[in-house]
């Protein structure tokens, strides 16, 4: 009788090939074509929402999960879009709507934000997650779970 299939669970080591559609197919984010992303469920590697879509599923599983960017990645939060003077921006960067920007916080952390407008003096920056609030399918293909 074969032995069963080691599912994944908190703890486990698992090795996946992830890709994040969203709801238009265009693609977010994969590592096909690159290493496999190897991890321990937990560890913080992925977003706690994201882990939860994995638990259950097991070696040789390649399943298409629909998901809430919400529920992943959190609700877009309109706190989160801010003008900023052009002088906070480096020197010779010239902002363009559309334009992903990296920035330092106060205690020295990086983070990104999304160019969405720019006048005279300001720029408008959207520091939501990119994937927040949008539907999204995940493709997981499970290579191995320990």
């Amino acid at each position: 009788m074969p032995s069963p299939k080691t599912v994944i669970r908190l703890g486990a080591r698992i090795r996946l090939h992830l890709r994040i559609l969203l709801s238009d197919g265009t693609e977010a984010l994969s590592t096909h074509g690159e290493d496999p992303l190897e991890l321990t469920l937990g560890d913080g590697t992925l977003v706690p929402g994201l882990e939860r879509l994995l638990i259950g599923l097991g070696a040789g599983d390649d399943a298409p999960i629909l998901a809430d960017g919400t529920e992943l990645y959190g609700p877009r939060d309109p706190e989160k879009i801010h003008w900023m003077a052009r002088t906070d921006f480096p020197s010779g960067l010239e902002p363009a709507p559309g334009q992903i920007v990296a920035f330092e916080t106060p205690g020295g952390q990086e983070t990104v934000g999304l160019v969405l407008a720019v006048d005279a003096h300001r720029v408008q920056v959207d520091f939501n997650h990119p994937l927040a609030g949008r539907p999204l399918q995940v493709q997981a293909r499970i290579l191995s779970v320990d």
